[in-house]
């Protein structure tokens, strides 16, 4: 059969996914030592016993797909996936699957969290040819690295007229066979369009107007789901980058105005109806990756470092802008959560939690969520009389609470999930609300010491420069709202673990990750994206200046390693990097935001700090570069809106002059730090070594003093400023 008439033939086994994480010998067939057993991934690791010959992306595993003239098999997942676990107990510990990716392919396996450069092209493939993407990712590749062929999750069986994984296998083996000059020809051309479509469309001669911050509140709008908060249907994914620009948007346009509280109630809805539901973690704090139905009830149950560090930050600006506790609180448990269970000896902050857990220690049966879910009977008996309460509350059911079980994973089992207030129990029991309320926080304690003996599900311990810098721009954040010093104190940890584990001492460059010790992969733009932004939210928390000077330097390391001098933006990855075959720009904010959107408002916010014209123009001509998107289609880009909403506004600067830790300093920082102020930067003249970093970028920060020797606030904009004032009363007033 002719090639192309068999790949189409095939287009239909692209979409046999039926599940995603979104996204030895085998039969007779040699198998030397495993190529994953010296990888610092948690996920290389743990198919290092599988039956396939699996390599980790390199030239050993290139040279021989050259050599041996076989396609590839690129196989893309993470530590903590589900549905990879699912591919790997069905295909890649099946003899007979691995006999015939061992004879007739080069298999390569990526762990999508320490190469998401090469994630991306692939997974851009993939979405493009299907339509849909996630995890686990196969594609198929020439000895060359193009792609021809791809998709997600296959079944090791065929069945409803699709073909399983091994039937997939042979038919591809035995096209390239019949005609592989044609596929290569064929995946050339596939590559030129990635590369058209990565390259960013003709730069706009101004920034949008504050129409496409209109249409984009529009658009989330008409997505927002009134009786169970969220946008759209099923499934559900938290998505901060969309209420951080909701919030903003409350902001413009007043939150006491009628558009305002509007805005307000979207989000309001969606944070509690989130914290409320079963992907909340309501005896251990934490969020899980997202919601299979429209009701927030049962979870993909993974835990991701980056889902806890941005929700942390939507629930603070919810409670800066609300003063509604239940967000403050969330916080704080996510936080808890996070310092508890996630963060590394000497501040660096792990990856991931896995949905999968063992039913029983030390056998290998295992399922997703089982250390999350309850039956009824063990509840009551832990609680006793209590129990009652408890399941009344969180929705315990005889038969168990899930709406929907496809897949026989939660018979009779229970996903927490609060059904009613503390005062509707107190209600129905007959009691006082102090009384429900202690008899219930004594439940779940209880109940988490009786899960603590359950075996916990994987931990992905290696720690990503990226996410640290999301989880430093979270703790920061905290202590900024709500002024508890320990946030201030794993801030700043954190900041010194990177500092020392993941910065290349000869070049000041960032590493990728950190497992037992630093990777050898160099840091994408990301990295450095996320990480400044980190730096710029703990200058802003403890003001130190070492955290903003290093911010300042890594945006020069970022712009002369990632900066497209032609024309403009962020490429995602370094230029030196051969086999990484297209160098794409992002500006899709999906559960992490594109490095390009929060570069732009680095850019903007060092500018308005540091008096920076360049950094600026940089800012505006990434806002110009996908000016089509944040105008056509805002809904893919909120985090790049939140930018846009910054570059609109006349930055406001706010200098406290005084003594560091002084009472009368605390005092107006406390009041600066008392509302939700998206349009402005806060600096620090320390009088010292501080001020003077700041007076070389702007000589108006030098003459920035204390007023009759009381901490004064200096109110600017765009540089100009108010007269001084040390009057608590008065800076409340110009605040305003």
């Amino acid at each position: 059969m002719p090639t192309r008439s068999l790949l189409k033939s095939l287009s239909f086994a692209l979409l046999a996914s039926s599940g995603l994480c979104a996204l030895n010998a085998a039969d007779g067939v040699a198998r030397t030592v495993s190529h994953l057993l010296d990888e610092q991934s948690p996920y290389l690791r743990q198919h290092a016993d599988n039956l396939v010959d699996w390599y980790p992306w390199g030239n050993k595993a290139f040279q021989r797909a050259r050599a041996e003239n076989k396609p590839i098999f690129l196989s893309i997942g993470y530590s903590t996936c589900h549905w990879c676990h699912v591919m790997e107990r069905e295909s890649f510990m099946d003899p007979a699957t691995a006999k015939i990716l061992n004879t007739h392919y080069i298999s390569i396996k990526i762990d999508r969290e320490e190469r998401p450069d090469i994630d991306r092209v692939y997974m851009n493939f993939v979405q493009t040819t299907t339509g849909s993407g996630g995890w686990p990712m196969s594609v198929w590749l020439t000895p060359e690295l193009k792609p021809f062929f791809g998709g997600t999750y296959f079944p090791p069986e065929g069945s409803y007229g699709r073909p399983g994984f091994k039937d997939l296998l042979s038919r591809i083996a035995d096209s390239w066979k019949q005609d592989s000059a044609e596929i290569t020809q064929s995946a050339s051309g596939i590559v030129e369009q990635l590369k058209s479509i990565s390259r960013s469309g003709d730069r706009a001669s101004s920034i949008p107007t504050a129409e496409a911050l209109v249409a984009g509140a529009e658009h989330f709008d008409q997505r927002f789901d009134t009786r169970y908060g969220g946008f759209g249907r099923a499934p559900k994914f938290p998505r901060p980058s969309s209420l951080n620009f909701l919030h903003r948007t409350a902001v413009r346009e007043g939150k006491d105005s009628e558009t305002g509280k509007a805005i307000l109630n979207m989000t309001s809805k969606t944070l509690h109806s989130m914290a409320d539901g079963g992907m909340y973690d309501h005896l251990g704090g934490g969020f899980h990756r997202y919601s299979v139905d429209q009701f927030w009830h049962v979870p993909h149950f993974e835990k991701m470092l980056y889902d806890q560090a941005q929700l942390v930050i939507a629930y603070l600006e919810a409670y800066q802008l609300t003063r509604d506790k239940a967000f403050a609180d969330v916080a704080r448990d996510v936080l808890q959560y996070v310092s508890r269970d996630m963060t590394a000896p000497g501040g660096g902050f792990y990856s991931a939690e896995d949905a999968d857990s063992l039913f029983e220690a030390d056998k290998p049966e295992h399922g997703e969520g089982v250390f999350y879910i309850w039956e009824k009977a063990e509840i009551d008996a832990l609680l006793g009389h209590d129990g009652a309460l408890f399941n009344f509350v969180y929705g315990v059911e005889p038969r168990g609470n899930a709406p929907s079980d496809p897949h026989k994973a939660f018979t009779q089992k229970n996903i927490l999930i609060k059904r009613h207030s503390v005062a509707e129990a107190a209600q129905h029991f007959e009691l006082s609300e102090s009384v429900a309320a202690d008899k219930l926080s004594a439940a779940r304690e209880r109940l988490l010491e009786a899960r603590a003996e359950r075996p916990r599900p994987n931990l992905d311990d290696k720690i990503l420069t990226s996410w640290n810098g999301l989880m430093i721009s979270a703790y920061a954040r905290a202590y900024t709202v709500l002024g508890d010093p320990d946030y201030l104190i794993a801030a700043t940890e954190a900041a010194r673990f990177l500092q020392k584990n993941l910065t290349r001492p000869e070049t000041q460059t960032l590493l990728r990750s950190f497992r037992e010790k630093p990777s050898e992969i160099d840091a994408f733009a990301a990295d450095y994206t996320f990480l400044i932004q980190g730096l710029l939210d703990l200058y802003g928390a403890g003001f130190e200046s070492e955290w903003l000077q290093w911010a300042e330097a890594l945006q020069r390391k970022q712009d002369a390693l990632f900066w497209d001098n032609a024309n403009g933006s962020y490429f995602a990855s370094l230029a030196d990097d051969d086999s990484v075959i297209v160098r794409m720009k992002e500006s899709y904010d999906g559960a992490i935001p594109s490095e390009n959107s929060v570069a732009a408002l680095n850019l903007l916010r060092l500018s308005a700090m540091l008096n920076h014209e360049r950094w600026h123009v940089q800012a505006q001509q990434i806002l110009q570069n996908f000016s089509s998107a944040l105008t056509q289609s805002p809904g893919t880009v909120p985090q790049m809106l939140v930018a846009l909403d910054f570059a609109l506004q006349k930055p406001q600067q706010i200098v406290i002059a005084g003594t560091p830790h002084a009472r009368d300093t605390r005092a107006l920082i406390k009041i600066v730090n008392g509302d939700f102020r998206p349009h402005s930067v806060v600096l620090f003249a320390d009088g010292k070594t501080g001020q003077a970093y700041l007076a070389k970028r702007a000589e108006a920060y030098g003459a920035m003093v204390p007023r009759d020797g009381k901490a004064t606030a200096y109110i600017c904009e765009d540089f100009v400023c108010e007269l001084p004032t040390n009057d608590p009363k008065q800076v409340e007033a110009l605040l305003k």
